[in-house]
């Protein structure tokens, strides 16, 4: 604001506002200047309200700031922080008009890292994709009723108790095949691809089941491994990939012919109960035993007919003789009637015909008169073509270039095969053609000389 440095002038008026427009002005321009941005951080002094809200501090070696995530954020959240947790918030810089506070509104929040390790699983992701790894066009269908299931997983994993307590109860009969690995760890994801391979090259289970219990993304890394993801999709038998928690997804899920939510979910999947079985085997017994009551009555129904239409063998060959009796004279009218009515037709087409039979006696003295007088006109014409012929050939040969060379003249030509009328047409140093009667030379021109007395002029009296 500029003021007058005049005594006698007084500065204009300015407006007064209240705490809150202030307040409320200065968390407009910092949410407009700072975006939503991840930030990072250790979280301190973690509260969560009876609204559901959290409250914390997200502080670094340095500097600190107070943060909040509401209730409807909140309830999105996989976790919830702990004092000292390394997080990554997703935040939008913003001021607490109540209090005058700098704060920032948490909209996501993450474990530390986590952001790394997400874009390089969706870049895998993407890439595998591209790859045609994750195509409808590869799943294969489960066995409806497999007699053998393999698992891949660490033997000490509680999913694997979990596979084989839900095999145990929904199918006691199917034989279980482990081919263990670690399912954690710096080398996990290479052992993982290893036993599926061992798996695949065997060929000893009819379903693969590739499982490991919920955890972090850090401890799902494992799976995943584009490694993995080609020992899944190049597995001879299908594969079913129950990894993790019904939230958590990997690379191994895309892979696999058929995703569970959890390994459980896995291995009722993969075995269909004995009780189902069962059912389905006495519905087969008795869709059979209906089915064969209903092809023998047909068959008994059918007899009975074939036996009531039973001729005897004399009666059956006298009935056909009978039968093709009629057919001879059934046959024997249809071709005569047909020939007749074409006789009758001939006969009256032959005389309708000589009764308008036309005199041709005349008309061909006529023709043959017209015949005679078009050969003597074509004579007379084709003599009178050729006098006239002859004719313009002798003038023709009067008019030959040919006989004028014969005489004694001669015609030039140019470098470039025109014919030279002028003087004008011609330059020293060049080279031109004289044809003459019996051959033809070429001469080089030293000089040009125009003669303007080549053309005669009258005599005057």
């Amino acid at each position: 604001m500029n003021f007058d440095d005049r005594p006698d002038s007084a500065p204009a008026a300015t407006p007064v506002i209240s705490v809150s427009a202030l307040n409320q002005a200065v968390a407009r321009l910092l949410e407009r200047s700072f975006p939503l941005q991840w930030i990072a951080g250790e979280v301190s002094n973690f509260t969560r309200a009876a609204s559901g809200h959290w409250y914390f501090t997200l502080k670094d070696d340095g500097a600190q700031v107070r943060a909040v995530m509401f209730r409807g954020r909140a309830q999105y959240a996989n976790f919830v922080p702990r004092e000292g947790d390394k997080v990554e918030v997703r935040a939008l810089v913003t001021l607490y008009g109540a209090r005058g506070d700098y704060q920032i509104n948490v909209e996501a929040i993450r474990r530390a890292g986590v952001g790394s390790l997400f874009e390089a699983f969706q870049r895998l992701k993407e890439k595998l994709d591209a790859a045609g790894l994750f195509h409808p066009e590869r799943k294969r269908a489960l066995p409806m009723f497999p007699r053998t299931i393999g698992v891949v997983t660490s033997p000490q994993a509680a999913a694997l108790r979990d596979v084989l307590t839900a095999l145990q109860r929904r199918a006691p009969h199917v034989r279980v095949i482990l081919y263990p690995t670690p399912v954690q760890g710096q080398l996990a994801a290479a052992k993982i691809a290893a036993a599926i391979d061992t798996a695949s090259l065997r060929g000893e289970c009819d379903v693969l089941i590739v499982c490991r219990g919920g955890g972090s993304i850090e401890d799902l890394w494992s799976f995943n491994d584009e490694e993995v993801a080609y020992a899944v999709a190049n597995c001879r038998m299908p594969v079913i990939s129950g990894v993790g928690h019904e939230t958590d997804f990997t690379i191994c899920d895309f892979a696999a012919d058929l995703r569970a939510a959890t390994p459980t979910a896995a291995a009722e999947l993969a075995a269909t109960p004995r009780a189902d079985w069962m059912a389905s085997l006495r519905a087969d017994v008795i869709d059979l035993r209906r089915a064969m009551r209903r092809a023998l009555n047909d068959a008994e129904q059918t007899l009975d007919n074939q036996q009531r239409r039973l001729l005897n063998p004399t009666a059956q060959i006298a009935q056909q003789h009978q039968k093709l009796r009629a057919f001879a004279t059934a046959l024997t009218h249809a071709n005569r009637a047909p020939l007749t009515q074409a006789r009758h037709q001939l006969e009256r087409l032959s005389g309708r015909l000589g009764a308008r039979k036309p005199e041709v006696s005349a008309a061909q003295s006529v023709l043959a008169g017209l015949r005679h007088r078009a050969a003597t006109s074509i004579a007379r014409q084709l003599h009178q073509q050729r006098d006239a012929l002859t004719a313009l050939a002798s003038q023709l040969e009067l008019l030959n270039p040919q006989r004028t060379l014969e005489r004694g003249y001669a015609i030039v030509t140019d470098e470039g095969g025109a014919i030279v009328r002028a003087p004008a047409a011609l330059q020293p140093q060049t080279s031109v053609t004289i044809r003459l009667a019996e051959g033809s030379a070429s001469v080089d021109i030293s000089g040009v000389r125009s003669d303007i007395r080549t053309r005669t002029q009258p005599l005057r009296g």
